[in-house]
């Protein structure tokens, strides 16, 4: 019996019909990696739009304030006003430090040193250190099976948890969070973000974390917790998450 089911099954492989079989499968394959492909270059655009009005309307706005500050303290001390002078100079550090911390965040929100150095799990780990000491929140973690997935995948996870960490506290802020990820039946991976914190009724408030998911092509959902606060679940197809 076993032999006759062998014979069909190497039958069917290599009949006309079977041969089509496996080349809609391949063709789906690549029509589904070219969609991908399309979503991760529409997504790295919008990311350098994103930077680029960052940068214009923070950082390179600041610079320009603080030449204008300064050619107004070289003016007030060639008069010989000392005082004003100092007191410009003042602002001007206090706007150049702010400046700085601005560049230093991007720099961080674009790739810690702490992921690239350490790892996810201490990444993710010390963001969950400085949101709960500061926010007086416990946080629970379960992301040890992110050592497995490519550079780029563990990237946008550790960003989608930050932003959903923000979202939380924006909404609360919440008393308990929770981290969860891990791989699924079918190769897929699941992230999931739970928090207690009061719900939120505008969906475009997860905008930035769909962005995020866009460029591994994951599906996003956002719901209710049944004990109150909000459960966001993030699946991302196996490909485009392992090495």
């Amino acid at each position: 019996m076993e032999e006759r089911v062998a014979g069909a099954n190497q039958a069917e492989g290599g009949s006309p019909r079977g041969k089509k079989k496996r080349v809609g499968t391949k063709r789906e394959s690549e029509s589904e990696r070219a969609r991908l492909a399309d979503q991760l270059i529409a997504a790295e655009q919008e990311e350098r739009r994103r930077i680029s009005l960052f940068l214009h309307d923070g950082p390179v706005q600041s610079l320009s304030g603080i030449t204008l500050m300064l050619d107004a303290a070289l003016h007030q001390l060639s008069s010989g006003k000392l005082e004003d002078a100092a007191q410009v100079i003042e602002a001007v550090l206090e706007r150049q430090r702010s400046t700085i911390k601005d560049l230093r965040d991007l720099s961080f929100n674009l790739e810690p040193v702490v992921l690239r150095d350490q790892g996810f799990e201490p990444a993710v780990k010390a963001l969950a250190d400085d949101v709960g000491i500061a926010n007086q929140i416990h946080i629970e973690l379960e992301t040890g099976f992110a050592e497995n997935l490519a550079k780029r995948a563990q990237v946008v996870f550790y960003q989608i948890i930050r932003e959903a960490f923000h979202q939380a506290i924006r909404r609360g802020p919440p008393t308990r969070l929770a981290v969860a990820l891990h791989e699924l039946s079918d190769g897929r991976v699941e992230l999931i973000v739970a928090d207690n914190a009061p719900g939120e009724r505008r969906r475009t408030s997860y905008e930035t974390i769909d962005e995020r998911a866009r460029v591994l092509g994951a599906k996003v959902t956002v719901r209710a917790a049944s004990g109150g606060g909000t459960v966001v679940r993030v699946v991302v197809p196996a490909y485009a998450a392992g090495r």
